[in-house]
């Protein structure tokens, strides 16, 4: 179920430059583009984010799940992607942040996104926050 809501927002994206309406109306959204850390195949998903200077940081929530997304563990299996913003396509590196950067990083997300607040504190683990620096 989720691969097909995933499939609906991407296409959503690709058709509207970038714009997509429902629950996400408004939001900052990016399309990541990941290389499975066990399959090898291309798995895209459509990721909340905000820009920090010249990096864009995302985060690994999957709405306070116990567990991170697979896209996570593909990003740390792999770590260049390929990041859709708008119209426009890039290539990065994700670059997992731990300790005072990672809890500034989230309390900006927070600031523009007040739900990842509670999807902490849904869950026990600490949510990760990945940075993406663009290489082209």
């Amino acid at each position: 179920m989720a691969a097909d809501w995933n499939q609906q927002i991407i296409e959503e994206f690709r058709a509207n430059g970038g714009k997509v309406g429902g629950p996400f109306e408004g939001a900052t959204l990016l399309l990541l583009t990941t290389t499975g850390a066990k399959s090898g195949e291309r798995r895209v998903s459509p990721v909340a984010y905000l820009r920090d200077g010249d990096r864009l940081v995302i985060i690994a929530s999957y709405a306070g799940s116990p567990k991170n997304p697979a896209w996570y563990h593909n990003l740390k299996a792999n770590p260049e992607v390929t990041v859709e913003i708008g119209t426009e396509t890039h290539q990065a590196v994700a670059t997992e942040v731990t300790g005072a950067e990672r809890d500034r990083l989230y309390a900006a997300m927070v600031e523009v996104m007040p739900g990842f607040a509670e999807y902490q504190e849904k869950t026990t683990r600490v949510i990760p926050v990945i940075t993406l620096k663009l290489t082209d």
